[in-house]
């Protein structure tokens, strides 16, 4: 016996979380009768709907996903912009773990495992998130030694960060840092940047823990190996 929500994500419907809200919402059913509690346990012979659609057992699949610029890290949209499962067609009913804004460019992982997508947006497991951020003005020393010692956003103190500056470029007024964090707030690059007075004017996710977007383009995905899936999970 296994809590419906977890029974639910492992099937591709959806993150735990998200499962969560689609029982409390009354969209799930268990034998035909409407399930709202979170407390309840199912087994492998029980019939489970979500808007009168049985779930399946899918195969897990996970992929890195290269997002390009004006792209919604969603499955849908109703204003109609693209998302990024417009361009990662698979089989399975996937969904990216995490987020990256809009205008935001990078490494996005995509899956149906609900418990991965939990554990990796769990600040608590420290999974590195590194980005390319071109900023406006030219960054201070003392900015950057706050970014690493750590700043004060709305939803808290953020984590000492690692950085790296590439480049300062007094023709064009723009500095170019690489930053490496571990939390995943919403915005939480642009606001670091933006906090100690140096906005975001582009910014490309590099890597997430070991997996890197080499030799991949803008709208590529490929499948994720299960030695990068181990060193993910910490477990290489």
């Amino acid at each position: 016996m296994e809590r419906l929500q977890k029974v639910m994500a492992h099937a591709g419907v959806a993150s735990r979380r998200k499962c969560e809200s689609i029982i409390e919402e009354g969209r799930v059913k268990v034998n035909g009768q409407v399930v709202t509690e979170l407390g309840v346990k199912v087994s492998s012979s029980d019939r489970i709907t979500v808007d009168d659609i049985p779930i399946g057992k899918e195969e897990r699949v996970y992929y890195l996903f290269y997002k390009p610029q004006n792209v919604l890290s969603s499955v849908s949209d109703d204003r109609g912009r693209p998302v990024v499962t417009d361009y990662v067609k698979v089989d399975q009913r996937i969904y990216p773990v995490g987020r990256l804004d809009f205008d935001t460019t990078g490494a996005l992982i995509m899956t149906n495992d609900g418990d991965f997508s939990h554990y990796m947006a769990h600040p608590s497991h420290e999974v590195d998130k590194e980005y390319q951020a071109t900023l406006e003005g030219l960054i201070t020393n003392e900015a950057l030694k706050q970014l690493r010692l750590g700043v004060r956003l709305e939803q808290g103190v953020t984590s000492p960060a690692k950085t790296k500056l590439l480049k300062r470029d007094p023709k064009k007024n723009i500095s170019v840092v690489n930053i490496t964090i571990h939390e995943g707030w919403n915005h939480q690059v642009k606001l670091m940047f933006q906090t100690v007075g140096f906005p975001v004017k582009r910014l490309h996710r590099i890597r997430i823990g070991h997996l890197k977007l080499d030799g991949m383009i803008p709208g590529e995905y490929r499948r994720i190996k299960p030695f990068e899936l181990k060193q993910l999970r910490g477990e290489a």
